[in-house]
Protein backbone atom coordinates (compact mmCIF):
# COMPACT_ATOMS: atom_id res chain seq x y z
CA UNK A 1 0.00 0.00 0.00
CA UNK A 2 1.66 3.18 -1.17
CA UNK A 3 0.24 5.21 1.71
CA UNK A 4 2.26 3.18 4.23
CA UNK A 5 5.43 4.30 2.46
CA UNK A 6 4.14 7.84 1.93
CA UNK A 7 3.27 8.20 5.60
CA UNK A 8 6.62 6.86 6.82
CA UNK A 9 5.49 3.52 8.23
CA UNK A 10 7.31 1.43 5.62
CA UNK A 11 10.60 2.03 3.83
CA UNK A 12 10.79 0.72 0.25
CA UNK A 13 14.08 0.24 -1.56
CA UNK A 14 13.75 -0.29 -5.30
CA UNK A 15 16.52 -2.05 -7.21
CA UNK A 16 16.63 -1.38 -10.96
CA UNK A 17 17.52 -4.92 -11.94
CA UNK A 18 16.14 -7.49 -14.33
CA UNK A 19 13.78 -8.63 -13.03
CA UNK A 20 13.01 -5.57 -10.90
CA UNK A 21 13.26 -6.07 -7.16
CA UNK A 22 12.06 -4.15 -4.12
CA UNK A 23 12.85 -4.56 -0.44
CA UNK A 24 10.53 -3.38 2.30
CA UNK A 25 11.34 -2.53 5.88
CA UNK A 26 9.04 -1.43 8.67
CA UNK A 27 10.19 1.83 10.22
CA UNK A 28 10.20 2.84 13.87
CA UNK A 29 6.95 4.71 13.20
CA UNK A 30 5.47 1.53 11.71
CA UNK A 31 6.66 -0.55 14.67
CA UNK A 32 4.84 1.87 16.98
CA UNK A 33 1.58 0.46 15.55
CA UNK A 34 2.28 -3.01 17.01
CA UNK A 35 0.15 -2.47 20.16
CA UNK A 36 -2.73 -1.26 17.98
CA UNK A 37 -2.58 -4.34 15.74
CA UNK A 38 -2.23 -6.64 18.76
CA UNK A 39 -5.35 -5.10 20.31
CA UNK A 40 -7.22 -5.43 17.01
CA UNK A 41 -6.22 -9.10 16.82
CA UNK A 42 -7.47 -9.72 20.36
CA UNK A 43 -10.71 -7.88 19.61
CA UNK A 44 -11.21 -9.93 16.43
CA UNK A 45 -10.52 -13.26 18.13
CA UNK A 46 -12.91 -12.49 20.99
CA UNK A 47 -15.71 -11.45 18.62
CA UNK A 48 -15.27 -13.94 15.77
CA UNK A 49 -18.23 -16.14 16.82
CA UNK A 50 -20.53 -13.09 16.74
CA UNK A 51 -19.06 -11.95 13.41
CA UNK A 52 -19.59 -15.38 11.87
CA UNK A 53 -23.17 -15.50 13.18
CA UNK A 54 -23.85 -12.07 11.68
CA UNK A 55 -22.47 -13.23 8.33
CA UNK A 56 -24.76 -16.27 8.35
CA UNK A 57 -27.76 -14.08 9.19
CA UNK A 58 -26.85 -11.73 6.33
CA UNK A 59 -25.96 -14.17 3.53
CA UNK A 60 -26.99 -17.60 4.78
CA UNK A 61 -24.66 -20.49 5.58
CA UNK A 62 -21.54 -20.93 3.49
CA UNK A 63 -21.51 -23.92 1.16
CA UNK A 64 -19.29 -26.75 2.31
Amino acid sequence: MPWLERDGSVLRRYHAEVPPRAEYEITEQGRSLQPVFAALGEWSAARMPAVEAARVRYTGPLPR
